[in-house]
């Protein structure tokens, strides 16, 4: 999702010259009157990337979120954006940076960047914090441009092939997200009621909403809550049909739902997901048409229960009393 923020001259002119100037490691920037600006470049004292992030040290606040560029490849694409969002960091300024990350790199030419990585501590801006991350991702060694190409090339067609494409909807002049054709699809399908449910997630790296590979077919409240990832947030959509009063129903729900995990992408998901979650709302009534009878938000599936569901859909009418006039005085 955007902010609407975007990159001010000053920034391309920084990154211009981070870009033409291999002995600076990298560019501090920020948020500053609804637009990205430079705060200082950082000069590189090694050829050693290791080396170099000793420089970020003085630069990294415990309460104050950055974005940090980073030198770190010999061949193009050379850079590694970082968003930095220590816990401390006020609410506010937490949200409007993780929603504005990928808003930096678009601005400055996603070709340029190799990476994008999102941290909320000092020690992951260290050589062991960056082992840690590479080991986790299995940093692939550096290809060069043709590899790199023909990488993108074939990645393309598979999507292309699985039907898994990307598109951006303008939910307003200054916000778009992107979302996979196929979660469009699918909630199209629940309205049409090809489908009883849609799960839906935020791809924590690309920040695109994707749908959940999964086909549940709950028949209950509880087969539903027993479907939903008891570790990652979702978005849920469900038709529920039951009977009540001797009618049939089949009212559309939507669930929100953020366990409660530990991790660095946990911390990043509890910021996520709030944030897109009106978005993903306002998609599925202008793409898809659906119309929701109720919405729910929890932390955990397991608090999702048959009852609470009914009881919010047919809350029960407590009985009035009839209207007893007072006896008047001295009978």
């Amino acid at each position: 999702m955007q902010s609407g923020i975007s990159a001010s001259e000053e920034l391309q002119a920084q990154f211009n010259s981070l870009v033409s100037r291999p002995d600076d490691f990298a560019l501090l920037v920020t948020i500053e009157r609804e637009a990205l600006v430079p705060v200082t470049s950082i000069p590189s004292k090694s050829s050693s990337f290791d080396e170099n992030l000793a420089t970020l040290k003085e630069h990294i606040k415990p309460n104050v979120a950055s974005y940090f560029i980073l030198r770190r490849f010999d061949d193009a694409p050379q850079f590694l954006a970082v968003t930095y969002v220590p816990d401390e960091a006020p609410v506010r300024q937490k949200m409007l940076f993780a929603s504005t990350r990928l808003t930096l790199v678009r601005e400055l030419g996603t070709e340029n960047f190799r990476e994008t990585i999102f941290t909320t501590t000092a020690e992951e801006l260290t050589p062991s914090g960056f082992k840690k991350h590479d080991a986790h991702t299995k940093l692939a060694a550096p290809l060069t441009e043709e590899e790199r190409t023909l990488g993108e090339v074939k990645r393309a067609e598979q999507e292309a092939g699985a039907g898994t494409g990307t598109r951006e909807i303008h939910l307003s002049k200054s916000l778009a997200m992107p979302v996979a054709e196929n979660a469009i699809a699918a909630l199209k399908e629940l309205e049409s009621k090809a489908r009883t449910v849609v799960m839906l997630k935020i791809n924590s790296d690309t920040e695109v909403v994707e749908l959940v590979p999964e086909s549940p077919t709950p028949n209950s409240i509880s087969d539903l809550a027993r479907a939903i990832s008891p570790s990652e947030p979702r978005f849920t959509f469900y038709r529920y049909a039951h009977t009540h009063n001797g009618t049939e129903q089949e009212p559309l729900l939507f669930f929100y739902t953020c366990p409660v995990t530990a991790g660095n992408k946990a911390i990043k998901a509890r910021m996520l997901y709030p944030l897109m979650k009106r978005a993903v709302l306002e998609i599925a009534d202008k793409e898809a048409g659906l119309k929701l009878e109720k919405r729910f938000e929890v932390e955990e599936p397991a608090e999702i229960t048959e009852q609470s569901v009914l009881d919010d859909l047919h809350p029960k009418v407590a009985a009035r009393q009839g209207f007893s006039r007072p006896k008047r005085p001295g009978r």
